[in-house]
C-alpha cells in the first residue's frame, strides 16, 4: 500500500501474504546516498506538509471572516456574531459484543472463516493481521483497504504501494462477508469483519497466547485513495522519529508503536525492502547481523525481488522472538533496527525477557488501533459487499 519517497507505519510495513506468506511490500529499495526511489519523499527529510503560516502579531485582532475590521473608525459596530460551526459527526461507539442481539453468531462465522484458511496456510494469518493494520492507518478502521478499483476511482487503496501487490487476506474477508449475508443481511460491516479476522489470527498464530475481545460496531467508509497509503503507512526504512511521528498521528503512544512492531515476528518481506542494509557493515552498532546478512543476501541475489521470512527463529509464531531478534541483530528492516535507540531498548529488552508481557500489550495495542477514526452511521454504511459501495 507522489513523488519523493514516502513518510508513512510496516508498522512498518507489517503483515501482509505473498507466496502464502505474509510479506512487506516490493519498496522501491531504500537508498543510503543515492538518490530517493520514485514514490517516497526521502526518509531523512519526510514531506510533511507544511504548517500553516501564521500572521506577525498585531495589537489589533483579525476581523472574522465575512466583518470589517471593528478597529476602523469608518466601520459600523458588529452586530449578529457568527453562526457556532456545526459539530462533527459523532465516531460510533465500539462495544464488545455489539452483535449479539442482532447477529449473534456473527463473531463465530467470522472465525470459522479464518480458521479454515489459516489451518490450510500459516501465512493467511500473518496477512489478516497487515490487513487491520492498514486498514486502521489509512482514513481509520472502515474497510477503505478493501474497495476495489471502478470506473469512478481506478486507484484504491489496495492498489497503494505499501499494499500491491503483497496484501494478502481478501478472500477470507469475501468469505466470512457471504457467511454473514446469508445468516444476518445487512447487519455486520466489512470493517468489523476485518478487525474480527486480525484478532482470531493473532489468536490462532499465537497459540492462544494472543486472546482478546474485539470491540465492534465500526461502519464501512466510502472513500479510497491509493495515494493517502504512501504518507500514512510506514515504511521499513522509517527512523525511529519518523515511527514515533507516524504512530503519534493516530493517537498512538511510541509504547505501542514499539508492541505493534512485533507483529514483524510472523511473514515474509520482498528483499528490495531493505537491499540497503545488505551486505553487513561493521562499523554500524545497528547493521544487521553478520551471518543473517550472508544468509538472506544468497536467497536475495536470484532473479526478481525474492522474499524471505522475517523471523528466522520462528517465522510461523505471533510470539516474542522479535524482541529478542532486535537485540541481537537478527532483523531486517531500518524500522526495527530502529528500535535500538535508547528511547525505546527498555522496552524492547523487557519484553523480550518477561513471559506474557509483550502478549498482554498487544491485545490492548491492537484493540486501541482498532478504534482509530471509526465511522458511524451517520460518516458510513454497512456495504452489502466488501469489495463496492453500495
Amino acid at each position: 500500500m507522489a513523488s519523493g519517497k514516502l513518510v508513512a507505519l510496516a508498522l512498518m510495513a507489517l503483515l501482509g501474504c505473498v507466496a502464502g506468506y505474509g510479506s512487506t511490500p516490493s519498496y522501491p529499495p531504500p537508498p543510503s546516498s543515492t538518490p530517493p526511489a520514485a514514490g517516497y519523499p526521502n526518509p531523512s527529510t519526510p514531506s510533511y506538509p507544511p504548517p500553516p503560516s501564521s500572521a506577525p502579531p498585531s495589537s489589533t485582532p483579525p476581523p472574522a471572516a465575512g466583518y470589517p475590521n471593528p478597529g476602523t473608525p469608518s466601520s459600523p459596530p458588529l452586530s449578529p456574531t457568527p453562526p457556532s460551526p456545526t459539530p462533527p459527526p459523532r465516531a460510533a461507539v465500539l462495544k464488545i459484543g455489539h452483535y449479539h442481539k442482532t447477529c449473534y453468531k456473527a463473531e463465530q462465522i467470522v472465525r470459522d472463516a479464518v480458521k479454515k484458511a489459516v489451518y490450510a496456510n500459516r501465512g493467511i494469518g500473518a496477512g489478516l493481521i497487515r490487513l487491520f493494520f492498514h486498514d486502521c492507518f489509512v482514513r481509520g478502521c472502515d474497510a477503505s483497504v478493501l474497495l476495489d478499483p471502478t470506473s469512478a476511482n481506478a486507484q484504491p487503496e489496495k492498489l497503494g504501494i505499501p499494499n500491491f501487490p503483497s496484501l494478502r487476506g481478501f478472500e477470507v474477508i469475501d468469505a466470512a462477508k457471504a457467511a454473514l449475508e446469508k445468516a444476518c443481511p445487512g447487519i455486520v460491516s466489512c470493517a468489523d469483519i476485518v478487525a474480527f479476522a486480525g484478532r482470531d489470527a493473532s489468536v490462532i498464530l499465537s497459540n492462544g497466547k494472543v486472546n482478546f475481545n474485539m470491540p465492534s460496531g465500526r461502519y464501512d467508509g466510502r472513500v479510497s485513495i491509493a495515494n493517502e497509503t504512501l504518507f500514512n503507512l510506514p515504511p521499513p526504512f522509517a527512523t525511529l522519529q519518523l515511527l514515533k511521528d507516524m504512530f503519534a498521528s493516530k493517537g498512538l503512544s511510541t509504547d505501542e508503536m514499539v508492541t505493534l512492531s512485533g507483529a514483524h515476528t510472523v511473514g515474509i518481506s520482498h528483499c528490495s525492502s531493505f537491499s540497503d542494509r545488505l551486505p553487513a557493515n561493521a562499523s554500524d552498532p545497528t547493521s544487521m547481523d553478520a551471518k543473517l546478512a550472508k544468509s538472506v543476501q544468497r536467497q536475495c541475489n536470484k532473479t526478481g525481488d525474492p522474499t524471505v521470512v522475517q523471523d528466522v527463529v520462528s517465522p510461523s509464531f505471533l510470539d516474542k522472538q522479535y524482541y529478542q531478534n532486535v537485540l541481537k541483530r537478527k532483523v531486517l528492516f531500518n524500522s526495527d533496527a530502529a528500535l535500538q535507540s535508547p528511547e525505546t531498548i527498555n522496552e524492547v529488552r523487557l519484553n523480550a525477557r518477561i513471559s506474557g508481557r509483550w502478549e498482554k500489550k498487544f491485545k490492548a495495542a491492537m484493540v486501541k488501533m482498532g478504534s482509530i477514526e471509526v465511522k458511524s452511521s451517520a460518516t458510513g454504511e454497512i456495504r452489502k459487499q466488501c469489495r463496492f459501495v453500495n
